[in-house]
């Protein structure tokens, strides 16, 4: 059975960004240090349009083969003109009001999405797959994440886009590991306690 594991940023009170999505005020936070613990240990959640620039383009994935993203994670990358921004990955977008594919290397899932990502979870894999967000796409698969990697930036906002838009539920995860970063990131794993 693979993992489906939710790979997040966030602010210290739990945002993933404003009150209208945006993260970029996060952006400042990825310094050498942490580009270096990501291209280590995360390679493919960094964007296909991102790793040309760096040249990091050759590296292999380590944890993932597939991500899972909202309507409005991947409208970010439409609006760049970029219609697979994980190129090295199997993408699916989950969104209700996109009704065809731009790229072909994207498949929408506008249907029993709990479904769909039981039968990747299902498939044979020595890779997890990652969920990239967005709010209300994690809040539809809370039951079936597995693990949390939780990105934590040193910032409040105050309002915003959660971590899950879901209804009150109690989801117990166990702690795995935690890293600090000079620059105050920290990032958490959790597992889901069973």
């Amino acid at each position: 059975m693979r993992k489906l594991t939710y790979f997040i940023a966030c602010s210290i009170d739990g945002f993933i960004g404003g009150p209208d999505g945006d993260a970029s005020f996060m952006v400042s936070f990825v310094d050498e240090e942490f580009m270096e613990f990501l291209k280590a240990e995360y390679p493919e959640t960094l964007p296909t349009h991102g790793r040309r620039p760096l040249g990091i383009d050759d590296l292999p994935n380590k944890r993932f083969d597939t991500i899972i993203q909202g309507r409005a994670s991947y409208d970010l990358a439409l609006k760049e003109g970029i219609t697979s921004p994980y190129a090295h990955l199997r993408e699916y977008v989950a969104s209700r009001t996109l009704t065809e594919s731009p790229d072909p290397n994207v498949e929408i899932i506008s249907t029993d999405l709990v479904g769909r990502v039981r039968e990747l979870k299902a498939e044979d894999s020595a890779f997890g797959i990652y969920l990239c967000g967005g709010a209300a796409v994690a809040g539809e698969l809370v039951d079936e994440v597995d693990e949390l990697v939780i990105k934590t930036y040193p910032v409040i906002i105050g309002t915003g886009m959660p971590m899950f838009a879901s209804g009150f539920q109690v989801s117990e995860f166990v702690p795995e590991s935690v890293r600090t970063f000079g620059n105050g990131v920290v990032v958490r794993t959790y597992r889901r306690k069973h």
